[in-house]
């Protein structure tokens, strides 16, 4: 495992961040093979060290490039103003947050650090900072510029993907087409291929009817869009199958015939995950330049100061981020004829075995 630069943000302060940042990166046999660099407050990284009696060697840093190996590096964006209210939403906390994210992610783009794993934010109080976006991963959508962007949530066991993202119920149907249900199952399909090294990925596509409409008579939306995009898929040399009723395809296990599930909705997909990978999902953004992780759960204002929170999804999205930003280097490899089929195979089978 290369030393890779890791940017931190350190999401909501009032929440589990500092909490599951600190258990994580407490891990020596972690630290040693990585450089982190949490954005966030030095202030509040030693109040939450003090509350769980965490001695981890920390460093306040000024730039990245002052950022040592074996630390716990520190960047302060923040003022020496800022609060913590365990528990609370406030203000504060969601400025503290995107102030953060912010100086993050142009580091990102000066290419100062290699990748960013956010910790989870408020969506709502961030928006009294000026956040405009309802998540994360439009955030980053925008800042670097690709339309053709993709939430997963994924474990070793599964990953999904969603068509609509952070939008009401009621909006969902409108919202989608043949054109954007094809452009999300183009997106998932590469991803597969360059972000996790399936050479020829199987997704599944779900129906957004129950029962898949049962032929029109409780929704054409499978007729009309949801089987076109299917097929002007599969003339695309994509592997897509479809569509499935949720209920059935989740009860009956069948995602495990699958390389990733492609869902219509935020719920329809997230739902079932979280019953699968509770502890250790991981939310990836797909279809970026850059990569970008963050543990699949959110601030827990419920349990935070508990010193209960665990740290499994973190540390999960920490080394899948690590994961893959080397499987895009040997894609790169691969195209570029400094690597063989066979090698990345090997490779391949090699991580599969923990070596």
């Amino acid at each position: 495992m290369s030393r890779l630069r890791i940017g931190i943000t350190h999401g909501d302060i009032n929440g589990i961040s500092y909490e599951v940042i600190l258990k994580t990166l407490s891990d020596s046999r972690l630290i040693n093979n990585i450089t982190p660099i949490i954005y966030g407050s030095p202030k509040v990284l030693a109040y939450y060290r003090k509350a769980f009696n965490n001695n981890s060697q920390t460093m306040t840093i000024n730039y990245p490039e002052e950022a040592r190996p074996k630390n716990i590096n520190i960047i302060n964006c923040n003022s020496e103003d800022v609060r913590v209210e365990m528990g609370l939403s406030t203000e504060m906390a969601g400025l503290a947050a995107y102030q953060a994210l912010e100086k993050a992610v142009q580091d990102l783009k000066d290419n100062k650090i290699d990748l960013i794993v956010t910790a989870p934010i408020n969506k709502k109080n961030i928006q009294a900072a000026g956040f405009n976006f309802l998540g994360h991963t439009e955030f980053f959508a925008k800042e670097f510029n690709s339309k053709n962007h993709l939430m997963i949530l994924m474990n070793d066991v599964i990953k999904i993907g969603v068509v609509t993202e952070h939008i009401p119920i009621s909006q969902v149907p409108s919202t989608l087409s043949k054109e954007l249900i094809l452009e999300k199952i183009n997106t998932l399909n590469e991803s597969l291929k360059s972000d996790f090294l399936i050479r020829k990925p199987r997704i599944a596509v779900l129906s957004l009817n129950p029962h898949c409409g049962d032929d029109g008579l409780i929704g054409d939306e499978e007729k009309n869009i949801i089987i076109p995009a299917i097929k002007e898929a599969k003339t695309q040399d994509v592997l897509a199958f479809g569509p499935y009723p949720a209920d059935g395809f989740f009860g009956a296990a069948l995602y495990r015939n699958f390389d990733a599930v492609l869902a219509m909705y935020h719920d329809q997909g997230l739902a079932p995950f979280k019953v699968i990978a509770f502890e250790d999902g991981v939310n990836y953004t797909a279809g970026l330049p850059i990569v970008r992780t963050s543990p699949a759960h959110g601030t827990a204002y419920d349990i935070t100061g508990k010193n209960i929170a665990s740290e499994q999804s973190f540390r999960s999205a920490l080394y899948t981020a690590i994961d893959i930003y080397n499987n895009r280097n040997f894609q790169q490899e691969l195209e570029e004829g400094k690597l063989n089929v066979d090698e990345l195979e090997n490779i391949k089978e090699l991580k599969q075995n923990g070596e």
